[in-house]
């Protein structure tokens, strides 16, 4: 496993005409793809609840939603559509046969008594000893939107960050250590962003995908904290069908 620091990097950056950022649902459909057959999954508000219309046909994922559900499936169109069984981004969603409808007392001691396999949560900044903060911005309009995502942070058994991965000014969301007010300490296992997916190792980020066409220099230089790169680093590329797919060497 190979180590890149952003500040020690003189490689010459690639143009980005030569890559193209996965969009949201595509860093959706990579997390869909990636849990096991049998997880049990809970999909924070925004990009996460995405992930529930892309999961695999040939695996059973149960899905939870911290409003009360367990058994939640993807988003529900046409005659389907109920306002009442909503996600945690207010999105009308069908209910998978066997699903069951609970009160908030019985969601939320799911989430935090180690019911939940996964944990995907959107994220403002994580640090490379995996603190996370994801529910206030150091921004003077700022909004505080602490929800379930504390409970949530610290009561699966792993957690998955999805996030652009740097903001709208290019600034960096990967960082030696987080600016904004933590959500939890040490949680995050993995990040999946529109230029790679990174674990969250004791030694700090290590890079296990790649999107195709972007050099490990340029991540390096997208990211406020330095990377190690996996020795089965794989490449992202979209198949035949559009979709964002890898494999690790």
């Amino acid at each position: 496993m190979s180590r890149t620091n952003t500040k020690n990097s003189s490689a010459q950056e690639l143009q980005p005409e030569s890559y193209k950022p996965l969009s949201r649902n595509e860093i959706a459909y990579l997390v869909a793809n990636d849990f096991p057959d049998g997880a049990v999954v809970n999909l924070g508000i925004g990009m996460p609840t995405l992930v529930a219309d892309f999961l695999p046909a040939d695996r059973e994922i149960l899905l939870q939603s911290e409003n009360g559900i367990l058994g939640m499936g993807g988003a529900a169109s046409g005659a389907d559509i109920d306002l009442d069984i909503i996600n945690a981004s207010r999105t009308p969603v069908v209910l998978l046969p066997g699903a069951s409808i609970t009160e908030h007392t019985i969601a939320f001691a799911m989430m935090r008594g180690g019911h939940l396999d996964y944990s995907v949560l959107g994220g403002f900044q994580v640090a490379e000893n995996g603190d996370l903060a994801n529910w206030l911005t150091a921004g003077p309009d700022a909004i505080a939107a602490i929800g379930g995502a504390m409970d949530l942070a610290v009561g699966a058994r792993e957690v998955i960050v999805m996030m652009e991965h740097v903001t709208k000014d290019q600034s960096p969301k990967l960082l030696p250590a987080c600016t904004y007010p933590l959500t939890a300490a040490g949680v995050v296992n993995y990040v999946y962003t529109d230029l790679a997916i990174i674990d969250v190792a004791p030694t700090g980020f290590v890079v296990r995908a790649i999107l195709d066409g972007l050099t490990v220099e340029t991540l390096a230089k997208k990211t406020g904290a330095a990377l190690a790169i996996s020795d089965k680093l794989a490449v992202i590329r979209r198949n035949a069908q559009g979709h964002p797919v890898y494999k690790s060497a």
